[in-house]
């Protein structure tokens, strides 16, 4: 009984650091799925091995340790995840053709609930949600992935240095040149901060700005929604590589190769500590709506200046917790929605 009742509370301990670890695998390796497989590998592995853990770190360091490991070893392959923007440039609308490329190419969106725990302090918050920016962790794909780590460690979960040469098994010396490099790497990109004037939570200017999109949207209006893109946003279509700058290119998109998404409904959702959409479109053939895309919204000043739909609604709505149909409401029926 003994036995049965350590187990199941080693299996509360374990579990309590999920979140947190899945933000950690999420930032290190830029997927959503291939975060949740490693902290999965993580906790078994810890399980198998507690016997071993002799309590000379704390279980969160040892925990940290293993997701490391696990995290170096997936990333061996050296495969960068990246923004459509990272890979090409920008199309123009008349050039535009949809060509796909496969999963393993693509930074992917991640619900903030699956990996921002709950911490009492605003600052500390703060910096986790900045940490998982599309920008942000764009940049931190195009770092080795030794001082990804280092980075995200020291500067995103606040570790010192000397527990960060520990759990790396490595001298404070080249944790410290480590974090140098990383932090010279992100200042020559300089989009790492990019949506940095999203507030936390968002302030009244930028509820009006969303709401006004929605509504814009679902209207399909492309005058009002001109007044609300930035001139240079950009608009992404992962797993397409294309992507479109500037309004004109935007709304021309939209109102041709994307004219099927007139009458569409968006949904919120919270993703990469941004504000975004569940984007479902009408269904012609079951009534209704079908999903389409998650959009991640970036602002700055009043404005939006990304607007990033990652179509794979297969993998993307069921993560989210969204439904895969939406009825037409009483009166869309009526009007032949």
């Amino acid at each position: 009984m003994g036995n049965s009742t350590a187990t199941a509370d080693l299996d509360v301990a374990l579990e309590k650091h999920r979140t947190e670890l899945t933000g950690y695998c999420y930032r290190m390796l830029g997927s959503s799925f291939e975060a949740e497989d490693a902290v999965q590998d993580t906790l078994v592995r810890a399980w198998r091995s507690y016997d071993k853990f002799e309590g000379r770190s704390s279980l969160r360091s040892w925990l940290y340790r293993i997701a490391t490991n696990v995290c170096l070893d997936m990333l061996t392959a050296g495969n960068k995840r990246a923004r459509p923007m990272d890979l090409t440039d920008s199309t123009p609308l008349a050039q535009a053709a949809l060509a796909p490329r496969p999963d393993n190419t693509w930074l992917e969106p991640m619900p903030d609930a699956r990996v921002l725990p709950t911490v009492e302090d605003p600052a500390e918050a703060a910096v986790a949600k900045e940490s998982i920016r599309l920008a942000f962790m764009a940049a931190l794909q195009q770092l080795p992935p030794k001082q990804r780590a280092v980075l995200i460690l020291r500067e995103v979960l606040a570790w010192k240095a000397s527990e960060v040469a520990e759990l790396l098994d490595t001298s404070v010396a080249s944790v410290n040149s480590a974090l140098q490099r990383a932090r010279a790497t992100l200042a020559e990109r300089g989009d790492a901060g990019a949506e940095g004037a999203v507030s936390d939570p968002l302030d009244e200017e930028q509820q009006k700005l969303l709401e006004r999109y929605v509504k814009a949207f679902e209207g399909y209006d492309m005058t009002a929604l001109t007044a609300l893109l930035h001139e240079d946003a950009i608009m992404t279509m992962p797993p397409f590589d294309l992507w479109l700058r500037g309004t004109a290119d935007i709304t021309g998109f939209m109102t041709t190769l994307g004219a099927s998404c007139a009458g569409s409904r968006l949904l919120p959702v919270q993703a990469n500590g941004l504000p975004g959409f569940a984007h479902y479109k009408p269904d012609p053939e079951n009534g209704g709506f079908s999903p389409w895309a998650v959009q991640v919204l970036e602002i700055s000043d009043g404005r939006i200046t990304g607007f990033h739909c990652f179509l794979d609604t297969q993998r993307w709505f069921p993560l989210f917790g969204l439904p895969l149909h939406l009825e037409a409401e009483p009166d869309e029926v009526e009007k032949g929605v």
